[in-house]
C-alpha cells in the first residue's frame, strides 16, 4: 500500500476533496489525523474509516487558530508516535467582489484561511517530519493562483493561492536536505461544496476546462496520494496541476 504505516494529517477533511483523501489514504494504509471546523461530519468520516478497519482520529478546529496546528501535530505524535506527512487542504473562496468593493474582513478571512494557515500548519509539522527523518507536505492551491483566467471577483483568493505556491517553493528549498518534500496541488473546478449546487454554474465552470467537465473529489485525492507517496520521491517545490487542462489554456 502506498502509505502503509505512515501517519498523515488532513485538513478540510469533513467533505469534498479532504474527505475523499481521507478514505483513499486509509485504504492505502495511512494512520490519519483529521481536521475540519464541522465536528459532526468530521467524526462521521473518521468513524467510516474505523468501521472499514482503518485508523483515524478526528480533531475539530479552525486552521486559522494558531493553537490548532500544534494540537494536530501533538495528536499525531501522541496517538501514532510519529508524523510522516500532511495534506494541508482546507481552503475558502470567500465572498466574491471587485477589489474596490471588497471588505477588509473578506480579504483578511481569505488570506488567513488559505495562506496564513499554511504557515501555521507547516511551522508545527516540519519539526515532527525532521524527527521522523523526512516526509512530505502537500498544500491545496489552485490554478487561480497562477492565472485566474479572467474570473472576476477573486482577487483575495488568487493572491492567497499565489502566495501558497511561493511558500511551497520556499519550504521545499529550505528542507530538501532533510528529505522533506513540499509540493502544491492545483486543482481545477471540482464537484465540492465550494462549487455550489447550481447546475448552470457547474456547466459554466466545466466549460472553462478543456476536458469540459468538473473533477470528482476522488480524482484530486488520487493526485494528493501520488505526491505524498514514494512514487513522487524526486518531486519537490513544484506546483502540480490537476486542473482538467486549465493550465494549457491559461498559461
Amino acid at each position: 500500500m502506498e502509505l502503509d504505516g505512515r501517519t498523515i494529517i488532513i485538513t478540510g477533511a469533513s467533505s469534498g476533496i479532504g474527505a475523499a483523501a481521507a478514505r483513499l489514504f486509509a485504504r492505502e494504509g495511512a494512520r490519519l489525523v483529521l481536521s475540519a471546523r464541522r465536528a459532526g461530519p468530521l467524526e462521521a468520516v473518521a468513524q467510516e474509516i474505523r468501521a472499514a478497519g482503518g485508523e483515524a482520529i478526528a480533531l475539530p478546529g479552525d486552521v486559522t487558530d494558531p493553537a490548532h496546528a500544534p494540537a494536530l501535530t501533538e495528536a499525531a505524535l501522541a496517538r501514532f508516535g510519529a508524523l510522516h506527512g500532511a495534506f494541508n487542504n482546507a481552503g475558502l473562496v470567500g465572498a466574491l467582489s471587485p477589489l474596490p468593493q471588497m471588505a477588509e474582513e473578506t480579504w483578511a478571512e481569505v488570506l488567513a484561511t488559505n495562506l496564513t494557515s499554511a504557515f501555521l500548519l507547516a511551522r508545527a509539522q516540519i519539526p515532527a517530519l525532521q524527527a521522523a527523518g523526512g516526509g512530505a507536505l502537500v498544500f491545496t492551491a489552485s490554478f487561480v493562483g497562477v492565472s485566474n483566467g479572467g474570473l472576476p471577483g477573486m482577487a483575495a483568493y488568487a493572491a492567497a493561492k499565489a502566495g501558497l505556491v511561493g511558500l511551497t517553493r520556499a519550504l521545499a528549498a529550505e528542507h530538501a536536505a532533510e528529505a522533506i518534500r513540499v509540493t502544491a496541488l492545483l486543482p481545477g473546478g471540482t464537484l465540492t461544496a465550494m462549487a455550489g449546487e447550481d447546475p448552470a454554474t457547474h456547466a459554466f465552470i466545466a466549460g472553462l476546462h478543456p476536458l469540459k467537465r468538473l473533477a470528482r473529489p476522488d480524482e484530486i485525492a488520487q493526485a494528493a496520494l501520488f505526491l505524498l507517496s514514494d512514487r513522487a520521491s524526486f518531486l519537490t517545490g513544484s506546483p502540480v496541476f490537476a486542473d482538467g487542462g486549465m493550465s494549457v489554456r491559461l498559461l
